[in-house]
């Protein structure tokens, strides 16, 4: 059974580098590090020049001195393959490894990130140095993890070197066979772009207008994720030969052009995730006006859930942000480390790892604090940092529990890859993602992000009440035919404006929209606009409620028997024509909405579907609190975290114990700013 994330324990970390610090300061950190509770440490990611100082030359001694301490002192250890970071006589003497901007400027050695997954000589070096590290340290004691690399596709999700286009052209090679297929699939008829040799198809390049053919945007997105994640597989598979059968394979963050669900299946143990909630602070991009702040983190947990239901947190936010050239934020107040902890273990983390042990005194992350300032000293974030050690031993028995939801959010990577490179895409996708997760925050509605990559039958979509899909512009008959089950068999599905308008390589279908979603929403769209910008904000009703139709807005008419007209649109020139209709499919429900969904309009989908505070019978809570529940062994786990800097009042309408304290409580409770609880049922 692997030490950490194991069902059975919740365990605390931090990152440390050893290579920044005198030799003689490591016995006292790790002593330090083991008495406030932080029991594991990662190195290594970005110390390749450590074990192979010059080409082919591999030396083991600074790593062996670091691991026999932490075995002494009883440190757990997770060690990185340092591939984020190519040493400088790599990047000198092979500058092929080099990723590129569009216009093929090399980025040059000096920060990090700066390879490319594709290019043969870099494959061959990380090849050999995962090798080498693997086989020599993999059966230290010490180790319980691995982590490839170090946050895939952060700096740049995009790549244009030669490497890159040579290996384009063999992903699409082996998707289309012909050239033929290729300008099928791509419309190159339009603006005379057909192609006549492989030779001429190139990663996108800049042009005239910054217009690049959409279909080869969309395959190119769907080649990077393919890059990462077999470059990803070629590290996981060699550490796979060397480590101990306990010991875990994962990587740190989510970034974007990744498919992750694709990563976890062919690479990873587990996944972990990098939160630094104090970006929703940050100086130049701070907003008053805007009420999730530093709760938008749930949002991200959530995604990290969809591919692990409990996974780890490589990088916890422990002090200011930033670098020297951007991203300045605050220190944590008081409560702040604590409640970002239990934010993330709230989500499903059965491990967090603060970044990092000491603030670095030189490089790009001067400003990136840790646990300790540059001095080292004791100060109130180490204080706090026991506390939450103490907290976390009083809440053992919620390991490996899972987060519980009625309320599901479909994605996928097409759409998600289309939105990008789709303006029209874009715009309805970024409302309704906002205001989904924004209301569903505020009315305590736990919620899942719902991937149809890791769906293979209905039973998998079967746990959810209901199933918002809000602008599934790339269908197909595959997925269509698992959502019908899931609707036949009980399910409400909620589609919104814009679905079912293209096929998988991106180009407009010539059905009847909403194309192959009609049959479980017996819905037609004869015609569709944007709002116009003199129409202010679109207003529709449904049974005495009004809410906003925004941003775009298909007219609908009802097919077959089964359909009816729930609401209207009661402004603009269509005003009278259906804005909803519900059309009952076998024994559940399917809604399609002509609109994008604002937060009046989540807010009204969810009353009238009945799932807008799912606990209220037993909690009460104001609106700047979160509510989080896992579940194990029959009983939940309500997570109360409060994100304000006032107390919030709650009421338990139900006698509940107190995780942290053992006491059984009811009735009205006072929360302390930045405070949380966590309630046994």
């Amino acid at each position: 059974m692997r030490k950490l994330i194991n069902g059975t324990s919740i365990d605390l970390g931090v990152c440390y580098y050893p290579e920044h610090w005198d030799q003689s300061l490591w016995s006292e950190d790790l002593d330090r590090m083991m008495a406030v509770g932080l029991k594991t440490v990662r190195i290594a990611e970005f110390a390749w020049s450590l074990i192979e100082p010059r080409e082919g030359e591999y030396t083991y001694e600074f790593f062996d001195s670091f691991l026999n301490l932490a075995a002494e002192k009883g440190m757990q250890v997770i060690f990185c393959t340092p591939t984020a970071t190519p040493p400088a006589w790599l990047t000198e003497k092979y500058p092929e490894v080099l990723n590129a901007d569009i216009d093929g400027n090399l980025y040059r050695h000096g920060s990090r990130r700066h390879y490319n997954y594709n290019s043969p000589v870099y494959r061959e070096k990380s090849r050999n140095i995962v090798e080498k590290s693997a086989a020599h340290y993999a059966k230290h004691p010490a180790i319980v993890g691995w982590q490839l690399d170090n946050e895939f596709n952060c700096e740049n999700d995009r790549f244009y070197s030669e490497s890159d286009t040579l290996a384009f052209r063999k992903f699409l090679q082996e998707k289309y066979s012909t050239l033929e297929e290729l300008n099928q699939a791509w419309g190159t008829r339009f603006w005379n772009q057909t192609y006549t040799a492989w030779e001429e198809v190139y990663v996108p390049r800049k042009t005239n207008n910054h217009s690049v053919n959409p279909h080869e945007v969309l395959d190119y997105y769907r080649f990077i994720s393919d890059s990462v994640n077999s470059y990803a597989k070629l590290q996981a598979d060699i550490i796979r030969k060397y480590k101990k059968p306990e010991d875990f394979i994962t990587t740190n963050g989510m970034f974007a052009n990744i498919d992750y669900q694709r990563m976890e299946r062919d690479s990873l143990d587990v996944l972990m995730y990098d939160s630094y909630p104090d970006f929703g602070y940050e100086l130049d991009s701070y907003n008053p006006e805007d009420a999730m702040k530093d709760r938008w983190w749930s949002r991200n947990l959530s995604e990290v859930r969809a591919v692990s239901s409990n996974f780890g947190i490589m990088e916890q936010q422990s002090g200011a942000n930033g670098w020297n050239t951007r991203m300045e934020a605050p220190t944590p107040r008081p409560g702040q480390i604590t409640l970002w902890t239990m934010q993330s273990i709230a989500h499903g983390a059965d491990y967090v790892s603060y970044f990092r042990w000491r603030t670095c005194t030189f490089g790009t992350e001067i400003y990136w604090h840790g646990i300790l300032d540059y001095s080292g000293r004791d100060n109130r974030r180490l204080g706090e940092i026991a506390k939450i050690y103490d907290k976390v031993g009083k809440i053992q028995e919620i390991a490996g529990s899972k987060y519980v939801a009625k309320v599901g959010i479909i994605k996928d990577y097409d759409n998600i890859w289309d939105a990008q490179l789709d303006r029209w895409h874009s715009r309805v996708d970024s409302v309704s993602q906002n205001a989904l997760f924004v209301t569903l925050q505020q009315t305590h509605t736990p919620f899942d992000y719902v991937y149809l990559e890791k769906i293979s039958s209905v039973e998998d979509l079967g746990q959810y009440e209901v199933l918002f899909y809000p602008h599934a512009c790339i269908l197909t008959v595959e997925r269509m035919a698992i959502l019908e089950q899931y609707v036949a068999e009980g399910g409400k599905l909620v589609m919104g404006c814009r679905t079912g308008y293209k096929d998988m390589n991106g180009r407009c279908v010539t059905d009847y929209l909403p194309g192959l979603a009609s049959k479980v929403t017996g819905t037609d769209i004869p015609e569709y606009s944007f709002v116009a910008p003199d129409d202010g904000h679109v207003m529709a009703e449904w049974d005495g409620a009004e809410f906003e139709a925004a941003v775009f807005n298909d007219l609908l008419a009802p097919v077959g028997d089964n359909a009816e007209v729930l609401g209207t649109y009661i402004s603009s020139y269509y005003a009278g024509c259906p804005a909803l209709i519900r059309n009952r499919f076998g024994k559940g429900e399917a809604y399609y909405f002509g609109g994008a969904f604002a937060e009046d309009t989540v807010r009204v989908f969810l009353d009238k579907l009945g799932e807008s505070e799912p606990y209220e019978e037993w909690i009460r809570l104001p609106e700047s609190c979160e509510l989080a529940v896992r579940e194990k062994g029959g009983k939940k786990y309500l997570f109360v975290l409060n994100y304000s800097a006032e107390q919030a009042e709650i009421t338990l309408k139900t006698d509940m114990r107190n995780l942290f304290t053992g006491e059984r409580e009811m009735g009205q409770i006072v929360v302390e700013k930045y405070g949380v609880r966590i309630y046994v049922v």
